[in-house]
């Protein structure tokens, strides 16, 4: 085992000028366990700590464990840095760093690389022992090759068995160190990301990372030819960094909530995570349910006594929360939910990411249970809307559910520092003493609000029930009451659409083609409808915030448009597939929504790869929409 001394004592380190890129993306792959996620988060939040747009994506296996070296078992990360705001995965990466040959396959298949990606990959396969292994090898870099990818086989393993025995655990931060010297990234940040990383383990594990860091960033210097600069940002902020899960954590505190009840689900797992490693400082408290149901149970009983909870879970977690949801609704509690889309049905693809709960979230319970449903689009907004979710949950006597997904989950960006704002919290526990002639369902005729009584509050008792009942919360079967409670709960969702704007168009207010999205897809849809713009394409997008109830304006805006199309993460049927046809045709959800709401037609581009959306699909959309001969989307 050598030291850091003898590495940077070894001869000739070439001295290169860095070459100014506006961005690139980098991949790292590897087999489960390696750390290549790791690796690439902490390339993100130094060059974000650097100043530089970021975003990162997580490439997850379905497996928790799947075998080594296995073509859909690929594990990694993709982290696109930019001199600008970054706000989406990008298209094809540009540089590629691969533990072995094998789970580059998968990657290809997900269209990830081109012509023009460098890819350096863990030579050790080529002597390995057993000779299939060896000829998998030589023939995955004659594939890779002929497929024009630029492949350099480096040594990887051969260099970390100078610092460690056990190069499986330390390759994740050498490679970091190779990237620091390729994108000149200042490796005293980078230092400091590492004992950031380990500052739970012990000091000699803190110092052999360190070592690996840093061997890895000299042997680059000595062997690498490529070396790039992506200048920083011009930010007048302070900016923090972190993944959506951790801004959805952060919200919940800065809502004020003091309870979260869960079970554990991915992607949703890790908000909770991060939540119970600060809760309790600011007199949280996260309880883990034995199961969905229960945990949805626990929230709605804290949430009845007086301080608004949440429960967070994912698609199939949601589905089993239902009949609980249909409760808040009938008994009126308070209840933030929030949910961490992923691929389905069932357990589907838990890893991947997909916007499949859009119905579901706003239609999903037994009989007429209208709720708010919002969706974040960013990783800042998952701060905000939380604090936004608990206030109006609260105004309005009303579950709302807060829809997030994996790719916001995994993802990585900077964004201005929140500066703490009192309004954020949630007021005192109102102890005053009930007003005798106050019904509990009080219900104001045009509005449909009422106020809420809370357990404790002299001459506030009242009963709950799941059961139809009247304005005193007693069990009712009258047909006139249960007609006029069911309009009651109706009017607040109504009284709540009064308070909304329409929403912004980016680009233009009228043109060939209005593209509609919800969610993470903001981002890709943004840029490729700024790169069509650029080549006098009259293409504009809007994005949706607020799901149920929607906002209003849509059917003026839509009009002013030749074409209305939806870009989503979920499933549509193509015309021109086999057995369907213009009246069995199944809409993606967004689309299918608007086209009930507004009466307009409404088409839609969608698909379940598993995969956030890319501005490069979304451009190919506008183009063949909008260049000459072509007016079908599935054409």
């Amino acid at each position: 085992m050598g030291d850091i001394k003898d590495i940077r004592e070894l001869p000739q380190k070439k001295v290169i000028k860095p070459v100014k890129l506006d961005e690139h993306i980098i991949e790292i792959v590897s087999d489960s366990g390696e750390g290549a996620q790791k690796c690439g988060q902490s390339l993100g939040a130094i060059s974000a700590k650097m100043g530089n747009g970021v975003w990162t994506v997580e490439i997850i296996p379905a497996e928790i464990q799947p075998p080594a070296r296995s073509r859909e078992g690929a594990s990694g990360i993709r982290v696109r840095i930019g001199s600008k705001k970054v706000t989406n995965t990008g298209n094809y990466a540009n540089l590629v760093i691969a533990l072995n040959e094998q789970v580059i396959y998968g990657r290809l298949r997900q269209d990830a690389y081109d012509d023009q990606t460098v890819m350096f990959i863990e030579n050790k396969w080529a002597t390995h022992e057993l000779d299939s292994i060896r000829q998998q090898y030589a023939d995955a870099i004659d594939e890779f090759k002929a497929l024009g990818i630029q492949v350099h086989e480096i040594p990887m393993e051969t260099e970390c068995l100078k610092l460690t025995p056990n190069p499986r655990k330390g390759k994740n931060m050498w490679v970091l160190g190779l990237l620091c010297y390729i994108y000149n990234r200042d490796v005293s940040k980078a230092e400091e990301q590492v004992q950031s990383i380990f500052r739970k383990k012990s000091q000699a594990i803190i110092e052999m990372n360190l070592r690996l860091l840093r061997a890895g960033y000299d042997w680059a210097e000595r062997n690498i030819e490529l070396h790039f600069e992506i200048p920083a940002m011009q930010v007048s902020s302070d900016q923090v960094v972190m993944n959506g899960n951790e801004s959805l954590s952060l919200g919940i505190m800065a809502a004020g909530i003091e309870l979260c009840s869960m079970y554990p689900i991915t992607p949703a797992t890790s908000v909770t995570h991060h939540l119970a490693e600060y809760f309790e400082r600011v007199g949280g408290i996260v309880h883990q349910a034995e199961d969905e149901i229960a945990a949805i149970g626990f929230a709605i009983g804290a949430s009845f006594a007086g301080k608004t909870a949440i429960t967070v879970t994912s698609g199939p977690g949601l589905a089993l929360k239902t009949e609980f949801l249909g409760l808040a609704v009938m008994a009126e509690i308070p209840l933030v939910i929030i949910d961490v889309q992923r691929g389905g049905p069932s357990t589907g693809l838990p890893t991947k990411v997909e916007q499949s709960d859009l119905l579901a979230a706003i239609y999903g319970e037994a009989g007429d249970a209208p709720k708010i449903v919002l969706a974040a689009a960013t990783i800042e907004e998952c701060f905000h809307f939380v604090i936004l979710a608990r206030k109006l949950a609260e105004s309005f006597r009303t579950p709302v559910i807060l829809l997030s997904d994996a790719n916001l989950a995994t993802g990585v960006q900077p964004f201005p520092r929140p500066k703490i704002d009192t309004e954020w919290f949630s007021a005192p526990i109102d102890q005053s003493p009930w007003k005798e002639d106050t019904k509990p369902f009080d219900w104001d005729p045009q509005t449909g609000l009422s106020k809420r009584p809370i357990p404790g509050q002299k001459g506030g008792m009242y009963t709950v029930t799941g059961l139809a009942h009247g304005p005193h919360g007693r069990v009712a079967y009258e047909p006139e009451i249960n007609q006029n409670s069911a309009e009651s709960r109706s009017r607040k969702i109504a009284a709540f659409q009064k308070t909304l704007k329409p929403p912004i168009i980016h680009g233009d207010a009228e043109g060939d083609l209005l593209l509609v999205g919800w969610g993470s897809t903001l981002g890709a849809i943004e840029e490729a409808v700024d790169r069509a713009r650029n080549l006098d394409f009259k293409v504009s997008s809007l994005h949706l915030r607020f799901m149920f109830p929607i906002v209003p304006g849509l059917t003026e805006i839509f009009s002013r448009f030749k074409k209305v199309i939806t870009v989503e993460i979920n499933y549509s049927d193509q015309l021109g597939d086999p057995m369907i046809t213009k009246e069995n045709r199944r809409y993606a959800q967004l689309a299918w929504y608007l086209r009930a709401k507004t009466q307009f037609d409404i088409d839609c581009f969608s698909n379940v790869y598993g995969q956030p959306m890319n501005p490069g699909k979304v451009f190919q959309l506008i183009e063949r929409e909008l260049s000459e001969g072509t007016n079908n989307i599935n054409s």
